[in-house]
């Protein structure tokens, strides 16, 4: 049986975090979630998901600081595929989360599950 992929879902809001992980699960794949920046770097380093959804707005540590720290891990955190997940329309920071190597992004107003989904599976 082929190995189930990895999603790490990185969301302070709590009802979004458990709609996606819902819906992911029911993918076939395997996720892990974290409620703030801290918690989600912590996770992403020891589980190493092979795909990482991280919201820009969070606790404890900002998702762009989260996206620069995977990137210094030489091993795997430069590699691993990260879309972001955010309520602002603001390109600047969108831009900037693609400069530090974020694969992708999603604005949180615009996408439906089955987007959300589609983009996953493309991505792992």
């Amino acid at each position: 049986m082929a190995h189930k992929k990895t999603i790490l879902i990185i969301e302070d809001d709590e009802s979004l975090r458990k709609i996606l992980s819902h819906t992911l699960n029911g993918e076939e794949l395997n996720v892990l979630e974290a409620q703030d920046g801290e918690e989600g770097l912590k996770k992403a380093l020891t589980e190493h998901p092979d795909l990482i959804l991280l919201d820009i707005v969070l606790p404890k540590m900002d998702g762009l600081t989260v996206l620069k720290k995977l990137r210094e891990d030489e091993a795997w955190g430069k590699e691993v595929p990260v879309v972001t997940l955010t309520n602002l329309s603001d390109i600047k920071t969108v831009s900037e989360m693609l400069e530090h190597g974020a694969s992708d992004y999603l604005i949180k107003s615009e996408w439906k599950l089955e987007d959300l989904v589609r983009k996953v599976k493309e991505k792992v």
